[in-house]
């Protein structure tokens, strides 16, 4: 299953049950383009990155876009939307990981 990019957000990711993530649709199993191993904590880090990006980008479009001083309103509309639908991705996908957290903290053992 491949994980469409929103807004950059887990920006060609792929999902393989039997291998686990993978980044641009490899299965190189957490190694980055340098060959260095990135684990969940580096694959946060740059969601997380990639989420202030595409914000910053649609803060700007949209000032472009409230100035006029865009020269395409619809890619300006379009950066803003992405950029909505990744902070509810990401949105999502906190509290997600919270509840399984919690689920996880109230099993009995």
């Amino acid at each position: 299953m491949i994980v469409p990019p929103v807004g950059g957000l887990g920006a060609g990711l792929t999902v393989n049950p039997a291998e686990g993530v993978a980044q641009g649709g490899s299965s190189t199993g957490g190694v980055g383009a340098g060959g260095e191993a990135q684990g969940f904590g580096g694959q946060l880090t740059e969601a997380i990155s990639s989420l202030e990006q595409s914000q910053n980008s649609a803060s700007a479009a949209s000032q472009a876009l409230a100035t006029g001083s865009v020269a395409d309103p619809e890619a300006a509309v379009v950066t803003v939307q992405d950029a909505q639908l990744a902070m509810e991705l990401a949105s999502q996908i906190r509290t997600k990981a919270t509840e399984a957290a919690t689920s996880i903290f109230n099993t009995q053992v």
